[in-house]
Parts: structure tokens; C-alpha cells; sequence
């Protein structure tokens, strides 16, 4: 009896052994083969294939013995997760649908509606993306100020409790469509005319269904701490998890309070609350000219605010913030550092200085006269500045914090189209080969952490932002050795090198470094939303 139990115990082994999946012995559509895997943990890279079938990868191993519909050798290439774009403002998405300045960085999943923008209503929208063949995936966050604006229009007063309740329905219904959280842009209009209750109790809806926080702080110069303060605040009152966005110090006298900023964002998680941040790596920002106007002139609109530069005592009090921010705040204290963009109304400006545009029109060059450069910009009906008033000590010191991941604020764009900053071209491949390979800065797999897992872990994104069995195939692959930005300040039009290939959903939309007919991008949806029945 002993002896046929033993037999029978053998056979049933074997039949259990037989029909299990033998790691490398399987036929995949789409082999990788011999890549340097960074898996998007944080460990050490390590050699190994990647079998991928149909959206989903299939096997990760450093052996493989099977058969392939195709294969590509990535001997001496990165392979990483797809890069997660953090912070994507996808207005032009509706007529760029590939994306490809953004694929061309390796960036695979993009969140857009930030700075509290974006669009309403908010499931029609994602609805009419599903209908495009996306280039990448994309998520949202729904707007503050896109939801104020609604309700409240452009005025500068305190929410009663109808409204109130109106705009946490409005929340409420944005988050069941999809969203992934709110966003705020409380140094734009008409955010900055919102108090702090207010985006409080908006915050505890989102949060109620999985939501996240992300914030463009009320100020990121001279009022830095207090607008990191805010938004702890925020977090700790709404019990939602915070994303500091685009964290930098701007302004001369802020440069360096990154150290007091990274010390708040570590004691608020001592304490529990849970804050994190993004960035681009680079020392200027991008935004409308009308960041160095006073808020209080522009309540209302372009109209009024034009009416009120017609009455000589207000035209003086908005000329003196003009040139209190050209000297403290992004205008960097100097004209130069204030480039022109965006400059619909003459051309001839885009990539011109404030100060090259006042030596044009015979000013002296200084700060009085560019507030006057600037208020006629604005008359003019706007437009956008690059502003060159950061650090590198602070972008250094924010890159490396643990909890900062990587969010180009780049806007999806052609090739020639306008003056972008080249963060919309380059973003990740600048992490990689200035600040990993030259710089030395950060180490290979910390930053692929940072652009891959992180994100996706913040976001609660399911099955990406790692290169494992089961999980969605969006990888990036790239040469170490080359990757580069190629864009800059003064000639921003290039995609960066050394991107070799980009799986989208299984789908080989960049190889060789070259955007294929591949459109494999999704709408992803947040935590809240229930996918209807058929």
C-alpha cells in the first residue's frame, strides 16, 4: 500500500509539473532580447528577455529558449517601464492626438489637467478621446478653476453654501467620470481669489473616492513657505495625498529655501501626511505674461482689466507689482531673464528678451520700464514668457529628494509650431543624460524610479509603471551612452536623442528612433469610475 501511495504520489507530481509554464519555453508575439532591465523599483539592473503578447508582458527572464513571432536585440540598450508624465497640459490633444513630442521622450502615460485647468464636462471629453488613436495613454485631474469658473465665473468672492455645494457636485460627478484627483492653480485666476476652506472641502470629495491632490502653489516665490504650508494644510484637513507640482523657488531672494521646503515636506511625513512632489529639470519656468501682473487687476477678465490700466491711479498701482515682480519674483531682477514666447500680437518678439524688446524701442533697459513693456503686452491680449529666475543648487536639491518624481509641464506640440520651452521636447531625456550620465546627480535606476513607479503607485494606476509578468507593455528602451536633450531656450524645435524604441500597449510605436503608424494609447480612468455594462 505504501509503495502504490508513493506512485501514485510521483504521478500526480509529475502531472502537476507537466502543466505548469516552463519560464522561456513559451512562443511570444514580441521578444526583447538581451536588454539591461531597469525595472522601475529601484533595484540593480539586471540582463534579461521580455516575451510580450498582445498588450500584456508575457515573461521577464534572463533565459529564453522558445520562439518568437519577432525579435529585437536591445544588446547594450536600457529597458525601463514607460515614462509617466506627471504633469502634461493636453489642450492640443484634440489635433495632436499621436503625441509624439511627448513619445519621443519615452513618455508612455501622461496627467493632464493641472495648474486647476482642464476640461468640462469631463466624461463627454474622455469619451471623445477613446474615439482618437492615441499616441500615448492619458489620464486627468479635474480643475479647480475650471469647476470655479463655472459656478463663480472670474469674481473675487467667497463661495456661499449653494455654491459651494454646487461646485463639490461638480467634483463629485468629474471623479465618477474618471478623474484621478483635483488639481488647483491657486496663483492663476480665478483660483487665487479662493480661500483655503474652499479647497478644503473640494479636496474631501475627491478624496472620499481615491483622489489625489496636486497643486500650483498660491506663490512659488516670496511666499514659497506659505504656499508649501497651504497645501500641507490641505492634506492633513482633507485627508488626501498631496503632489506639490512643478516644485522649484522662484525669484532671487528664494533661491535656496528649497532646504526649508524639502524639510516641511519631511516633517508633514513624520506626521503622516502624505506629500509628495514633481518637477522638470531645468531653471526656467514657462507661463502666461500675465504671472507678473497683479491678480486684483485682472479680476473680471481682459476687459475690466484693460479699464482699469485707463485710470491713471490704478495704471500706477499695477505698474508697481509689475516691477515689484520683475525684481523679486520670476522676472529674475533683470529683463533678460524674462523671454518672450507667445506673442500673437507681433511675431517678430517670440524668443526675444524683455530687454532686447525695450532696447528696440529705445528704453533704458530696467525694471520700470519693462512693467510698462509688460502691462502693454497684456492690453495687447497677452501672451507667454519663459522665465529664467531658478537655481541649479535648488533643482539639484529637489531632484534628489525620495519623493520627487518627474512632471515635464510641457504642452503637446508640432515641430516648428510657436516657441515652446524645450522641457515639451526634452524633460526625461535630460534627467537621463545630463543629470544621471553627466552630472552624475542621480543613479540610473533612482531616476527610472522616479519617472516609472513612483507615478504610477501616486496615481494608483494598475498593472504599469513596472516591468513585470502580467503588466501592461509600455516600455521605454534607450542608449545610455547618447541619450540627450536637444531642445533649448534659443532653438527649442528638436526631439531629443537616444530614445531607441516605445511599446504603447504591446504596440512598437517609436523604433529606431522613429514614430511609427502604431497608435496603441488608452484613456485611462480613476479610481471612482465603474466601467459600464455592455
Amino acid at each position: 500500500m505504501n509503495r502504490n501511495r508513493f506512485l501514485v504520489s510521483v504521478l500526480l507530481a509529475l502531472l502537476i509539473f507537466s502543466c505548469v509554464p516552463k519560464a522561456g519555453k513559451e512562443h511570444y508575439e514580441l521578444l526583447l532580447k538581451g536588454g539591461l532591465v531597469v525595472n522601475g523599483n529601484g533595484g540593480e539592473p539586471y540582463i534579461a528577455d521580455i516575451g510580450i503578447n498582445a498588450d500584456t508582458i508575457a515573461f521577464v527572464g534572463p533565459v529564453f529558449s522558445g520562439s518568437a513571432d519577432s525579435i529585437i536585440d536591445l544588446t547594450g540598450l536600457v529597458v525601463a517601464p514607460g515614462f509617466i508624465d506627471m504633469h502634461v497640459h493636453l489642450g492640443p490633444i484634440m489635433r495632436i492626438p499621436d503625441a509624439t513630442s511627448h513619445v519621443m521622450q519615452g513618455v508612455t502615460t501622461a496627467l493632464g489637467g493641472p495648474d486647476g485647468g482642464g476640461p468640462w464636462p469631463f466624461g463627454a471629453y474622455l469619451d471623445s478621446l477613446d474615439r482618437l488613436e492615441l499616441g500615448m495613454n492619458v489620464a486627468y485631474l479635474v480643475g479647480h478653476n475650471t469647476i470655479r469658473r463655472n459656478v463663480m465665473g472670474m469674481e473675487d468672492l467667497d463661495p456661499d453654501d449653494e455654491t459651494l455645494k454646487a461646485m463639490k457636485s461638480q467634483v463629485e460627478q468629474a471623479m465618477r467620470e474618471g478623474a484621478f484627483g483635483i488639481s488647483t492653480g491657486l496663483k492663476y485666476l480665478p483660483g487665487t481669489f479662493s480661500e483655503v476652506e474652499e479647497i478644503i472641502a473640494l479636496s474631501k470629495v475627491a478624496a472620499q473616492h481615491g483622489g489625489i491632490y496636486t497643486s500650483h502653489l498660491r506663490e512659488e516665490g516670496l511666499g514659497l513657505i506659505e504656499g508649501v504650508y497651504e497645501a500641507i494644510v490641505i492634506g492633513r484637513e482633507a485627508a488626501i495625498p498631496v503632489v506639490l507640482t512643478h516644485h522649484k523657488a522662484i525669484g532671487m531672494p528664494m533661491w535656496g529655501k528649497s532646504k526649508v521646503t524639502l524639510a516641511m515636506v519631511d516633517s508633514a511625513r513624520a506626521l503622516g501626511i502624505d506629500v509628495m512632489m514633481d518637477q522638470y529639470p531645468y531653471t526656467a519656468s514657462y507661463t502666461g505674461i500675465s504671472i507678473l501682473i497683479p491678480a486684483w487687476a485682472r479680476v473680471g477678465g481682459q476687459e475690466e482689466f484693460v479699464k482699469r490700466t485707463e485710470n491713471p491711479a490704478l495704471k500706477d498701482s499695477i505698474l508697481a507689482g509689475i516691477k515689484f515682480n520683475i525684481l523679486n519674483d520670476r522676472g529674475g531682477g533683470d529683463l533678460s531673464r524674462v523671454q518672450l514666447a507667445r506673442t500673437p500680437w507681433d511675431s517678430t518678439l517670440s524668443g526675444k528678451t524683455l530687454h532686447y524688446w525695450a532696447v528696440r524701442e529705445g528704453m533704458e533697459p530696467n525694471a520700470k520700464n519693462g512693467a510698462l513693456l509688460v502691462l502693454k503686452a497684456q492690453q495687447e491680449g497677452g501672451g507667454t514668457a519663459i522665465y529664467h529666475a531658478m537655481s541649479e543648487e535648488d533643482v539639484v536639491r529637489i531632484m534628489q529628494h525620495p519623493m520627487t518624481m518627474v512632471g515635464s509641464d510641457g504642452r503637446l506640440v508640432n515641430l516648428g509650431d510657436g516657441w515652446p520651452h524645450p522641457r515639451w521636447y526634452g524633460t526625461f531625456p535630460r534627467i537621463l543624460g545630463y543629470y544621471v550620465r553627466e552630472k552624475h546627480v542621480l543613479d540610473l535606476q533612482t531616476a527610472i524610479k522616479k519617472m516609472t513607479s513612483m507615478a504610477a503607485d501616486r496615481l494608483g494606476l494598475k498593472r504599469r509603471g513596472r516591468l513585470k509578468t502580467g503588466y501592461f507593455a509600455d516600455i521605454t528602451v534607450f542608449d545610455p551612452e547618447t541619450i540627450i536633450d536637444k531642445a533649448t531656450f534659443t532653438d527649442p524645435h528638436h526631439y531629443s536623442e537616444g530614445i531607441y524604441c516605445v511599446l504603447v500597449n504591446g504596440k512598437i510605436t517609436v523604433f529606431e528612433g522613429k514614430m511609427m503608424e502604431e497608435r496603441a494609447g488608452r484613456v485611462l480612468r480613476g479610481p471612482a469610475w465603474i466601467e459600464p455594462e455592455d
